[in-house]
């Protein structure tokens, strides 16, 4: 398996935790693979705040495009749910000790169910404020070029062990009054509009909040929050360029069931809604980029 790891030895006191609860370590480290360009390791000290991969979920932290969700029969498009980046290799263009770059291009494969030119390049870097990741879509054609992005991280509930999963929570920057937005059993979005679990920006977490799947914002007034856990560490997430949230976890067996993880994807687009039959370049919430034309988005992580 093709993996650059970057790794940095912050100074101490730098990215000092404001919290008086357990901080994490003052190194920190991550592992990328070239399959999907997926983050698959990302520690800080010897905490690795990561999902494993394990049995409960085979991945670490999918790349979604050129879809995120599902796309609704009908549409004229073969493409798997969140897309295809995920299961392809991306082509290293740069690596050292601290950052990497890489870049996925259309090729025939890709064509064959997403007919569209395109140039996504990713980049990975740890500085003293933490970890960053930067995405880039190029539109190299002659015509418009219609795609969602999305990123599909998984975190570890509860973030270091003894920790009760009940324990944690998120705390969202700004108020989010919702609605909020679910899924049907096909993964289409339904239309029904549901009051937000968040109050005075705090999301206490549980297993039964995923109960229907994950939770929708799609109107987020938050590029940013914290993942924190009483007694525990924290984890601070900042992100820009993208429209919408979701917050997933895959329940396990009882309420204090574990060790499971918890997932905080920033998305460009989203699921298809059930009720709706337009034409893929009208997708709603994705969007369009002219010839030449190009697209940023960002997104950090550091200890809180």
């Amino acid at each position: 398996m093709d993996i650059h790891r970057l790794h940095l030895d912050t100074p101490k006191g730098s990215s000092a935790p404001s919290r008086s609860a357990p901080s994490l370590g003052a190194t920190i480290s991550a592992a990328i693979s070239a399959a999907g360009a997926e983050l698959q390791s990302l520690r800080f000290g010897d905490a690795e705040v990561l999902w494993d991969a394990g049995p409960l979920w085979p991945r670490h932290a999918p790349l979604l495009f050129p879809i995120v969700g599902t796309l609704k029969g009908g549409s004229g498009f073969a493409l798997p749910r969140h897309g295809f980046a995920r299961d392809h290799a991306f082509a290293w263009i740069s690596r050292s000790e601290n950052a990497c770059v890489l870049e996925l291009r259309d090729d025939a494969e890709t064509r064959a169910c997403y007919p569209f030119p395109f140039q996504l390049r990713v980049s990975y870097s740890l500085d003293e404020a933490g970890f960053h990741m930067g995405l880039e879509l190029r539109n190299p054609g002659e015509g418009p070029l219609p795609a969602s992005l999305g990123l599909h991280p998984a975190f570890r509930w509860p973030l270091a062990p003894g920790l009760a999963k009940s324990a944690h929570r998120l705390v969202f920057d700004e108020q989010e009054p919702g609605p909020l937005r679910r899924l049907d059993h096909e993964g289409l979005l339904t239309p029904a509009q549901h009051p937000t679990p968040i109050l005075d920006r705090v999301l206490p977490l549980h297993d039964g909040l995923f109960s229907e799947d994950a939770l929708l914002f799609l109107e987020p007034r938050s590029q940013g929050l914290r993942l924190e856990a009483e007694g525990g560490p924290a984890l601070a997430f900042q992100w820009e360029g993208f429209q919408h949230l979701g917050i997933w976890a895959k329940p396990a067996e009882g309420p204090e069931a574990g060790p499971g993880f918890l997932c905080i994807e920033p998305w460009s687009g989203y699921a298809d809604p059930a009720d709706w039959n337009g034409a893929f370049s009208d997708k709603p919430g994705s969007f369009v980029l002219a010839p030449g034309g190009s697209r940023r988005w960002s997104f950090g992580i550091s200890r809180a």
